[in-house]
């Protein structure tokens, strides 16, 4: 009898187990919710990683002005002229209307990313491309954010009076003969989108760190979705050999 009630007390700890761990199971996935949560949370992490670094805009080249097309042949050419000092006056004020312009922009990309739906969260979540959020951030959010930001580029170019020596500069390279493609007049559309595509850049390699590093992932949502993430690219992994 002793030995029926040892077996049955058993059983019902196994059971008891077994439900235990479903239960620790589902906590341990992260809803679609919180997935969402977890993405936008890496996203912004990553803009304002993207803030700093226009901030600082001397300590990175990425996000230092660099002229529209062969840029490196273009700036030899106006050197060749003797215009040095007005290519490096160029230079320093469109990167600092472009620095400008991304700091009165910041709550526009904050907001941008508040209201994202982010309808395949899963898909999203569970890759081995570790740019997948950024690039679908970009993908959907790209044209509204480049309609917001150009009325605030335009505005900090005219404000460091980058727009007049940009001219000066139009006027004397477009004369030179043989010129295969003459210089845009305007680059308030040209700044917006290398300013866009930069930030962009930024948030995709902290994108990268969060998912595959720990120490990167500052909230609680991030370290659940990614941590999940971690998990299910290896349990998949396992299933495949």
């Amino acid at each position: 009898m002793k030995r029926i009630l040892a077996i049955a007390f058993s059983f019902l700890i196994i059971l008891a187990s077994c439900d235990t761990l479903k239960k620790m199971a589902l906590i341990l996935v992260p809803s679609e919710y919180e997935m969402a949560v977890g993405l936008k949370d890496a996203l912004t992490q990553g803009l304002f990683k993207s803030f700093d670094a226009f901030a600082d805009p001397n300590g990175n080249r990425l996000v230092r002005f660099a002229f529209p097309g062969d840029a490196a042949k273009i700036e030899k050419t106006l050197h060749d002229l003797g215009l040095d000092k007005m290519v490096d006056q160029v230079t320093g004020k469109f990167t600092r209307a472009t620095s400008s312009a991304v700091r009165a922009a910041k709550p526009i990309f904050l907001q941008s990313v508040k209201e994202m739906s982010i309808k395949n969260a899963v898909n999203i979540l569970v890759t081995d491309n570790t740019h997948a959020a950024t690039e679908y951030f970009k993908m959907t959010m790209s044209p509204e954010l480049m309609v917001a930001f150009r009325p605030i580029v335009d505005s900090t170019i005219n404000v460091e009076g980058a727009n007049k020596d940009w001219s000066q500069i139009v006027n004397v390279y477009n004369k030179i003969p043989f010129i295969n493609k003459p210089l845009e007049t305007s680059l308030t559309g040209f700044i917006a989108a290398r300013a866009i595509d930069a930030m962009f850049g930024i948030v995709a390699n902290e994108e990268e760190q969060i998912r595959t590093k720990y120490e990167f992932r500052k909230t609680e949502m991030m370290k659940k979705a990614f941590g999940y993430v971690e998990e299910e690219l290896k349990r998949r992994a396992q299933e495949q050999k």
